[in-house]
Parts: structure tokens; sequence; C-alpha cells
């Protein structure tokens, strides 16, 4: 599908003025997708707050004196209003916080942020991966967090993005849609009415479930990597879609993706196949998934890893496959893809994936019922314990602004939304390359 080429003009005296009437918005991650998106947000005239832990990665942004934007969302020259560190400098005076990071980190931010939240704060994860949401939540939980205070995840990222040097992004395609789930799940209509005066591409999920098992991740990360273990292992350039999945890696991707929805059939969730997420996302169609790919213009280019130290395998292995796996084992569906899968990368890398990942038992979710898991999912709560979102709800942007919100998109329908392209392309997340 083709994306309209946006170009944006250096941040002008005029649109500094524009900053004044927004409140900051906190981007938690400064790699591929973070700056990305940092630098699409400030051409769009809202302050940033860029946070990372370490500070050697903002380094060149703090000498650059911003981020230069390049690709199919458009290009400029973007300038933040924070660069820095400091985790609590970061995140005060905002509403939404947006988490970039890899899924591995969620944990630990959870731990750091639960004293810093106050009421009225808005957390989205970009994207939750499998059962993210629920994961931070019971970690802010456990550290004292009893405030007001909104968790989300996407399902995806809007962008495939890289920095291709010292403070620039390049970002390769943008997806047309992307779905969003909050805890409660009353609150998701609040969190899509936030996202949408970023972006309109943004939509109601059902619940946690369906963004998490639409995890697609999950299927085009860990399998071409562990196919093309010894040229990703010998640090040989190829590119990842284009020349890493095969026709015969592309049928073992299919076999993954039919495990995935026989799970969330079990589950109650309606899902699409992965060749017609392609079509969907991106507007590549084919008759098989290898032709989709092979079709999808914004993944040429895009490499492949060049060590074992990838995200496609520490993330999307224990916050994708394993918890894929832990749900079929729990639910009576087999995925013996998933499973040797796991155990290949195990093999491979000498780690055990199935202590460190999300399985249910590691998330408190096990022994569950369908019904019990999905209300669980929905609430935050699990069956006869103590809610911990207030009742009755007030939205967090009421609480923060002092005033009455709009009103809530509806979340009865996950139907997708038209787009306009044009106006659309300028989402990124993530620390790594996203899919």
């Amino acid at each position: 599908m083709h994306r309209t080429r946006r170009v944006h003009k250096a941040t002008s005296s005029r649109a500094m003025a524009r900053l004044q009437g927004r409140e900051p918005i906190a981007i938690l991650g400064a790699g591929h997708g973070g700056q990305a998106l940092a630098a699409d947000l400030a051409l769009q005239g809202w302050p940033v707050h860029l946070y990372n832990r370490s500070p050697e990665r903002l380094q060149p942004l703090l000498k650059a004196g911003g981020i230069r934007l390049e690709g199919a969302a458009g290009r400029g020259w973007a300038r933040l209003a924070r660069v820095t560190h400091d985790l609590e400098e970061a995140v005060t005076g905002t509403s939404l916080i947006l988490v970039v990071t890899p899924a591995t980190a969620h944990i630990e931010l959870a731990r750091q942020l639960a004293p810093l939240l106050r009421d009225g704060q808005t957390i989205v994860l970009c994207p939750g991966r499998t059962l993210g949401a629920w994961h931070v939540v019971d970690v802010l939980r456990q550290y004292g967090q009893e405030g007001n205070v909104t968790v989300a995840e996407c399902n995806t990222f809007l962008f495939a993005s890289r920095t291709v040097g010292p403070a620039r992004s390049m970002v390769h395609a943008v997806k047309a849609r992307v779905g969003v789930a909050a805890l409660p799940y009353e609150r998701t209509g609040m969190v899509v009415q936030q996202l949408r005066q970023l972006y309109p591409c943004f939509l109601p999920a059902a619940d946690l479930l369906e963004t998490g098992l639409d995890n697609i991740g999950m299927l085009f990360h860990p399998a071409p990597v562990l196919a093309n273990l010894a040229r990703v292992e010998a640090g040989q350039p190829f590119e990842h879609y284009t020349e890493g999945i095969s026709p015969a890696v592309a049928r073992l991707i299919e076999a993954l993706d039919k495990e995935r929805l026989a799970v969330a059939r079990r589950l109650g969730v309606k899902l699409r196949p992965a060749r017609l997420w392609l079509a969907e996302t991106y507007g590549a169609a084919g008759s098989s998934l290898y032709e989709a790919l092979q079709k999808q213009q914004g993944y040429r280019g895009i490499p492949a890893p060049r060590s074992l130290a990838t995200r496609y395998l520490w993330e999307d292995i224990p916050c994708g496959l394993v918890p894929l796996a832990s749900l079929g084992r729990h639910y009576g569906v087999e995925t013996p893809v998933a499973n040797s899968l796991v155990h290949l990368a195990g093999a491979a890398l000498g780690h055990d994936w199935w202590s460190s990942g999300r399985t249910l038992e590691r998330l408190g979710l096990s022994g569950l019922s369908v019904s019990e898991l999905r209300e669980t999912l929905r609430t935050g709560s699990l069956p006869g314990r103590k809610p911990w979102f207030p009742t009755p709800m007030e939205s967090p942007s009421q609480i923060a602004r002092g005033r009455t919100a709009a009103l809530p998109v509806s979340i009865s329908s996950p139907a997708p939304l038209p787009v306009n392209i044009a106006d659309v392309g300028q989402v990124a997340a993530g620390n790594e390359l996203l899919r």
C-alpha cells in the first residue's frame, strides 16, 4: 500500500507556541521506535519527554539537539521538550505515558513507576506483547500502587522503524490499524480517545486476550531467526523478511499461526490469520503467507539481526511463544510447533524460557476456567479479590485536568475504522526494529 510522504518543517516559534496548550507526553524507551515516535509527536506540536535507562543512548540526541525523521511517515527536524535518564523527571506532569521498551523491560519499569504514578495517569504498552498489561498491573499492585491509574496495551506498533544514524530515525512502513485494550476494560474507550488525539488509527479490541493473541511478532520474529541461525550467529547481512523467510520458512510460520488461531478459538477470541493481517494492516495481499510477505514493500530493506542477542528471540519467545504455549496447555489445545521453537531456542542459547517467560503460573492466572480468565483480563482482578481500580470510576482525564471528559469511544464493535493513510503515517514504538 502506498503511503503519502509528509514533510514537516523544522520546529518554529509558531510550532513551539502550540506546545503551551498541550500536556507533555512521556515516552519511555529511546530505541528505534521510541526515537521515531518522539520525533513524530514533536513535529506535530506535542511536548515530548523522552526517557531512557542508560544515558549513553541519549547522548547523540542531546548533542544534536533533536532528532531528524525520515521515511514513510514524512521528514523533518524535531526538538524534544525533555530528554532524560531520570524516570521521575520524565513522567512528572504527564497524563499519558507510552512505554516503547521491549516487553522484557516492562516489569522493572513497573516496579520503578509504582511510587511515581499519580491519579489520572494512563500507561500504554506499545505493544504489550502477550498479557503484558496484566503483568504490569500485577506488579504495580505488589509495589503498593493503589491510585486511579489506567494500564492499557496495543497489539502492535504502527511503524516499522530503524535508527539509521546519530539522532536520525527512518520509518520503513506504516500500519493502518492498531488495537487497544485497557484494564479495566471499561476504560478502553477512554484510552482510545486519548490515543486518537495523536493518531486516528487506534481502535478498541475485545480485551487483553485479543491484543495478546494478535501479537504477530511471535510469528514473524523467532521462527525466521531460528531457521537462519548460522547466518545470524555469524553476523551475515541479509534481509529478515524477503531473504530470511523462504517458502518453507513461511509454511513453518503458517503452522505456528494455526496453533495461535486454535488457542484463540478455544478462548472465544476472533482473530485474523497472519496472511489477512498483512492485507488489512499493510495492504499486502497474497494467496499464501510467503507471497503476501514478498509483496509487503515496507519490509524490503529491513535487515535481519546480526547476532543472537536480539529481541526477536529474547523478547518474542518469553513474551509471545511461551504464553501462547502455556494457554494451549492449560485449555487443552496442542501447540507442538510453538513448543518446539521454545525448546530449540533454549537449546541453542542455553536458556530456560519456560522458567523465565510469561506462563500462566508465573502470571498468577493458572487454574481459572475460560470464563474466569476472560473476566479477570477485563476487570484486572482475580475472582474473589478486591478490585484494584476505584469505583465509581472517574476517568483519568477528569482527575488530571479537573474537567468532564469527552464522550468515550464506542467499545462494542472491533470493526476496522476508515483511515486516511496520508494523515495516519506517524507512530513508532519499540526499542528494536518493529515488524
